[in-house]
């Protein structure tokens, strides 16, 4: 497997792949490897002839007094899953190669970006789109996936690329969980092992929550409840538990069309998230 570090390189290997018509795959991750991103990165080796993985944790979604110098970097084990994986590609640029000298630009997505994490993390999507459209002009995929452990992530991608006429398709993949239902998440490992076993309660309240929805309980009362159980398990902050349009995140207590459940909350020293689907009553 070729660990790139320079873009030049990149954009020689893909200008090659590109002459032989391959169809090319970005898995886009911070690093710190995990099931889920090994689900993606399955399902791009399915859909693509190449897949390039990209780690970067990127600096500019972080707020001053969140955890990027603490975030998880492990490189030397990500890329022996990479290559056991048959990935052929690492890309894995420095702060100064993604952001040289000078560089004065980013990409703010409002409606979708704006509410949720928006609104509890200012700054995060701008951060998130402006790397992902430098992912995008970087390796130039057909396809990109990601996951929809982030739903507002993928919300906000999407959301860029429709406006911006990018010429990548979006493939968003299910969550991958633990047994007990946790979804896998790089900041799982700020937990310790009594956390661990507190933070089940966030998936339970959400299956709750939305079986309830969906069989006609009053939205508002609902949410009421799950925010009841995750602050009893020890979580705090609680900053979203809310019911969604699932295209356009607005907030509704009104339980009709595609709807999408999502919550964050802090636990210890790891701020969760977690989303379901959730159906409508009949």
């Amino acid at each position: 497997m070729q660990i790139i570090r320079e873009l030049q390189e990149l954009r020689n290997l893909v200008r090659r792949w590109r002459e032989n018509n391959r169809r090319i795959a970005l898995v886009p991750t911070m690093g710190a490897l995990h099931a889920g991103h090994m689900a993606l990165i399955a399902e791009a080796k399915q859909r693509a002839d190449r897949v390039i993985v990209s780690i970067f944790v990127n600096p500019t979604q972080f707020g001053p007094n969140e955890d990027l110098a603490g975030y998880p970097r492990r490189e030397a084990e990500d890329a022996a899953m990479l290559e056991a994986a048959g990935i052929e590609v690492l890309w894995a640029p420095s702060v100064e190669v993604m952001y040289p000298e000078g560089f004065a630009t980013s990409i703010s997505v409002k409606g979708v970006g704006e509410v949720l994490d928006g609104a509890a993390r200012p700054g995060h999507f701008d951060g998130v789109a402006t790397v992902v459209a430098k992912l995008f002009g970087q390796a130039l995929p057909d396809l990109a996936l990601f996951g929809e452990k982030d739903f507002q992530q993928l919300a906000v991608i999407r959301r860029m690329v429709a406006d911006l006429n990018m010429r990548v398709g979006i493939v968003g993949v299910p969550t991958e969980r633990d047994a007990d239902g946790l979804a896998l998440s790089s900041r799982n490992a700020y937990l310790t092992a009594e956390e661990r076993v507190a933070a089940r309660v966030l998936p339970d309240s959400l299956n709750e929550a939305a079986a309830a929805i969906t069989a006609g309980q009053p939205v508002a009362g609902v949410l009421d409840a799950a925010k009841a159980k995750l602050a009893a398990a020890g979580f705090d902050p609680i900053d979203y538990v809310v019911l969604c349009d699932a295209a356009t995140l607005k907030p509704t207590e009104v339980a009709t069309g595609a709807l999408r459940l999502l919550a964050a909350a802090r636990l210890g020293r790891a701020r969760l998230i977690d989303n379901i689907e959730v159906n409508a009553p009949a």
